[in-house]
């Protein structure tokens, strides 16, 4: 079964940082795109970023690049979203989620593309101005 759980949401000042983390398990690492989304109140979830696995090709929204960066350590099969310059507008809901394997997804503007298998539970980052 596959399993993701993230980690290291919290309340931070505007630009701060956070590094989330998401912990995956019960699947191939490798075979999986893994992506960022996030949803804050009143509106719609959103993707941040996301990375293949196997090849480490990474993909942003509009809104967080240059300021986010994504990463992976196939090793603790884990991926990370390091969070910097954070603005009130980040404050949200994020969520990393597993594609379908051998799928891949992509981020490109401020839309995603993709086909998604699994959902994490979720970590509440909040940035107060």
């Amino acid at each position: 079964e596959v399993q993701l759980v993230e980690s290291g949401g919290g309340l931070v000042q505007a630009g701060g940082s956070l590094r989330l983390s998401c912990a995956a398990s019960g699947f191939t690492f490798d075979d999986y795109s893994i992506g960022w989304f996030r949803q804050a109140p009143g509106k719609e979830r959103e993707g941040v970023s996301c990375i293949s696995v196997s090849d480490g090709r990474t993909f942003y929204a509009d809104s967080v690049k240059g300021r986010f960066t994504i990463s992976s350590d196939n090793a603790k099969n884990t991926v990370y979203l390091q969070m910097n310059s954070l603005k009130p507008e980040d404050t949200a809901v994020y969520y990393c989620a597993a594609s379908e394997p051998g799928t891949q997804l992509i981020m490109s503007g401020s839309s995603w593309y993709g086909r998604l298998e699994a959902w994490g539970q979720g970590t509440l980052v909040t940035v107060s101005s």
